[in-house]
């Protein structure tokens, strides 16, 4: 008898399928983490808020296979991120999410921070803000019951696929944090699948996944297929295709389609191919001028306002490249202070992680090493971000023009492309809340010190508001905008968002608000007015934090007192007063 190669590729396929049913053997998801941390009670502030986020997701999902939200404030405030595996539907997602939060309400209730993993996606929440931050503690690795028979051969072709996958999943070419691969293992193949939560950075989606793969090797590599579950990041490998593949559309279905129309199938796909091809270089050839003639044209922009500003050549003792635009110089050296891409790529070792300092509203700041030798801090704007180019332009514009010991010093400036960055100068002891807040460094702020950062930043306010050629209104005064030299001197740092007065303006109103809540004055969080008090009110919730060591955001002592400011006000009604690392005083 003979059979048509379809039905055959069915029986072929059957078989397979068989098969990757015997050998899957893990117990069927979900799979839940629920430590016993934290609970919380029914009907309770914090379980209105977890029930109002979670049901929102589904709705989110049919949109989008990541996303991560918030519900409330600290310390009822609830934080959940989801991710669906990429190869599956919008809709899929949007099921396997439902699914999700059903499971996790119902196998991990009353508990303030837990993980499910579904077949296709995983959900997380917890009453502290996770956004962004690696987790890569108690990892899951689920495998099966069947065992390999060359089980070391194995693992080294294992672990090169799944490390080959994570420098994919983890490039700057992979905006989902996604990839897969087929390996041949004894003329088999091995399909393989890496994920990162998209909130990650590109060096923590490596580390995640390189864990991940320690992990799952460590415990499951005797076995024919295996998952890593993990908070951040998800691997597996099987025998098998779980994952969904795109077909090849020119395939034939049938051996006589192949015999009989064999060559006019491939004159068509040809003739097709050729005719696509050529569409899509012309349009990718348009795109790709319309970008450049728009990048330059922001560039053109920026530049033009740059050139605005008076004044550039007071620092006449800088020396810096000229940046170059259609083959000439934009501005002599001595009148615009700019760096080249080129010498600050090469001053942070191609902005390498190894090399930052922290990441801000603007964007992430390096450590650099300029070819003088002179050290650096380098704050690179978030490429595309078009609020960012505003601010990018009134920092510019602010801090040239003023000169004081306790406000940071700008040394330059680059526009390059989408390109744009503001160097300063280095301040070894980075910003006053890593030091403030740390339980450890803390002991490096004796009165005396602490005293003297109060009296720096109090004198460079008042240098903004009164001395100055400009009278200037921060609107941002916080911890981490307060940078440390050497010798623990204050400088104030961060005037993207600060606001000139002109004449016997006294007051001003926005309808966008921006800076940070919790040290905003309330009639600027509330109504967007905002003036020298707004920076006065700032400057005060930063006094109590330098003084108790405690954040404002965060603290709560009592239901009298939820905030540190309601906390110290509570304690001057009471003749009390606070002291240092918040103990009061009688």
């Amino acid at each position: 008898m003979v059979y048509s190669s379809s039905f055959c590729k069915y029986i072929q396929l059957l078989v397979i399928g068989i098969a990757c049913l015997s050998a899957t053997a893990f117990a069927d998801p979900p799979y839940t983490l629920c430590p016993n941390s934290a609970s919380y009670a029914n009907n309770s502030l914090f379980q209105n808020n977890l029930d109002t986020l979670l049901h929102s997701l589904p709705n989110n999902a049919s949109v989008s296979k990541f996303y991560n939200a918030s519900s409330g404030n600290i310390p009822d405030g609830v934080y959940s991120l989801y991710m669906c595996l990429d190869y599956i539907t919008n809709e899929e997602c949007k099921i396997c999410i439902s699914d999700a939060v059903e499971d996790i309400m119902r196998l991990c209730s009353n508990i303030k921070a837990a993980v499910v993993w579904e077949e296709n996606c995983q959900l997380r929440y917890s009453n502290q803000n996770f956004f962004g931050k690696l987790d890569i503690t108690e990892n899951i690795g689920k495998d099966n019951v069947q065992k390999i028979s060359q089980p070391e051969n194995f693992k080294s072709v294992v672990n090169k696929t799944l490390i080959n996958l994570t420098k994919e999943a983890a490039s700057n070419l992979s905006a989902n944090m996604y990839a897969t691969g087929e390996v041949q293992f004894e003329n088999k193949p091995i399909y393989a699948l890496v994920q990162c939560t998209r909130d990650l950075s590109a060096n923590d989606c490596s580390r995640c996944l390189l864990k991940a793969i320690a992990d799952v090797l460590g415990c499951c590599f005797t076995s024919i297929g295996a998952r890593l579950l993990s908070r951040s990041c998800y691997l597996r490998y099987e025998f098998y295709s779980f994952y969904r593949v795109d077909h090849d559309p020119f395939s034939s279905s049938t051996d006589s389609e192949a015999k009989g129309g064999g060559r006019n199938i491939r004159m068509t796909v040809i003739l097709t191919t050729a005719s696509a091809l050529a569409i899509t270089l012309l349009s990718a050839s348009t795109y790709f001028l319309m970008k450049k003639k728009r990048t330059q044209k922001r560039k053109n922009d920026i530049v033009s306002q740059l050139a605005t500003i008076h004044n550039f050549g007071e620092r006449g003792d800088l020396k810096f490249h000229h940046q170059k635009s259609h083959g000439r110089n934009e501005k002599k050296a001595e009148e615009f202070p700019c760096i080249d891409l080129v010498s600050l790529s090469m001053a942070t070792d191609k902005f390498s992680e190894s090399n930052k300092l922290g990441q801000g509203g603007f964007g992430p700041v390096y450590k650099g090493i300029l070819s003088d030798g002179k050290e650096v801090a380098i704050k690179r704007l978030s490429i595309c971000s078009e609020q960012g180019s505003e601010e990018f332009v009134n920092e510019v514009h602010l801090i040239m023009k003023l000169q004081h010991k306790n406000l940071v010093r700008l040394l330059g400036f680059c526009v390059d492309g989408e390109e744009k960055i503001l160097v300063y100068e280095f301040m070894p002891n980075s910003s006053l809340d890593v030091v403030l807040f740390d339980p450890k460094r803390r002991a490096q702020l004796s009165w005396s010190t602490r005293f003297n950062i109060i009296s720096g930043i109090a004198k460079g306010i008042l240098y903004l508001h009164e001395d100055s050629r400009l009278r200037i209104i921060h609107r941002d005064l916080k911890a981490s905008n307060v940078l440390l030299d050497y010798d623990m001197n204050p400088k104030i740092s961060d005037f993207g968002m600060a606001r000139i007065f002109g004449g016997n303006e006294g007051e001003a109103s926005t309808a966008t608000i921006v800076g940070t809540y919790g040290y905003m004055a309330p009639e600027y969080a509330m109504e967007g007015l905002y003036s020298i008090k707004s920076d006065v009110f700032g400057f005060g919730v930063l006094l109590l934090e330098i003084i108790t060591g405690r954040r404002n955001a965060g603290f709560h002592h009592s239901k009298q007192a939820p905030s540190l400011l309601a906390y110290a006000w509570q304690l001057m009604e009471q003749r009390k007063r606070i002291g240092v690392d918040g103990s009061f005083i009688n």
